[in-house]
């Protein structure tokens, strides 16, 4: 047999096994969902990373429940908040997070290295569509939730004197600027390559010149010079001084494993998202609207 710690996926009978219960145990908490697992070709499957994760957190009501760690998209609003969060929180907890694209966040949230994802991967139009079509590439989005956070304003970004020259969609690609990508796999250049496909246009079919990994990344290039159009966030385009056409209104949501929900720290996270001060902080900051914030959008069951 082999062992354990080489295992990437394990069976009911290697569960059993690794956790000294009886098999038809096993299979009563993976139906149930109390187990992490997958099913695959109807056998099911269990990523022992998270076999392992479950164990820790099981331990002494959560051995890890006092840390929650928040990868996936980009958003400044989340970003102040869950610094003042930590500040509120002060050393009993730690909440972090770090940008890293939709798709790799979801890679870590899969891997069990994150607790929760954040993605923008459609227009609110189209993102009980687009949103879980993109979970269901993941084989264990059968034990995960995905809940609202809010709606963001997202378009193109440029310097205040190139403002004018963007008001008709169709003339901005024949313009001789320089754009700046996003890193493949995230929801930015997701929504530039959809908004060039409807200009019937790809990405060869503009210039560029540097990739950004973050929205600021982004705007920094454009308002130092570097670039002259990209693809972001209201929000980020006014706090660095930027002329703003915006194009989508997109969903900004959570993903994250059932039990991660009634995490402390995720609760706190959405009461101080749908109070008075972060609806005035979401106001000055430009785009935002905290309707339905925490409403549950899609559930696999």
């Amino acid at each position: 047999m082999t062992e354990p710690s080489k295992l990437v996926y394990m069976s009911a009978k290697q569960v059993a096994e690794y956790l000294d219960l009886n098999e038809k145990k096993v299979y009563a908490m993976a139906n149930d969902r109390i187990l992490p697992a997958t099913k695959v070709t109807g056998k099911w499957l269990f990523p022992k990373i998270l076999i392992d994760r479950w164990v820790m957190d099981s331990c002494h009501s959560g051995m890890l429940s006092d840390r929650m760690h928040i990868t996936g998209s980009d958003d400044p609003l989340l970003s102040m908040l869950v610094s003042r969060l930590m500040t509120q929180i002060g050393k009993s907890d730690l909440i972090s997070y770090s940008s890293t694209g939709s798709r790799l966040g979801l890679d870590l949230l899969s891997r069990g290295y994150a607790d929760v994802c954040t993605l923008h991967w459609g227009s609110v139009d189209e993102r009980n569509i687009r949103h879980p079509a993109l979970l269901k590439g993941y084989p264990n989005h059968q034990q995960w939730v995905m809940i609202h956070g809010y709606t963001r304003q997202q378009g193109l970004m440029m310097r205040t004197e190139m403002h004018h020259r963007c008001q008709e969609e169709d003339q901005i690609i024949s313009l001789p600027w320089r754009w700046v990508d996003r890193q493949a796999g995230a929801g930015s250049q997701q929504h530039l390559e959809h908004w060039l496909m409807k200009q019937g246009a790809a990405l060869t079919h503009i210039n560029a010149n540097v990739t950004a990994y973050s929205e600021r990344e982004l705007a920094g290039f454009i308002a130092r010079g570097d670039a002259d159009i990209g693809f972001g966030c209201q929000s980020v385009a006014m706090e660095s001084g930027l002329s703003f056409v915006p194009l989508i209104t997109e969903s900004f949501d959570f993903v994250m494993p059932q039990g991660i929900y009634f995490r402390r720290q995720l609760q706190h996270l959405f009461d101080m998202i749908s109070s008075s001060q972060t609806r005035q902080l979401a106001a000055s900051l430009g785009g935002y609207d905290l309707t339905d914030c925490g409403k549950l959008l899609w559930n696999p069951s």
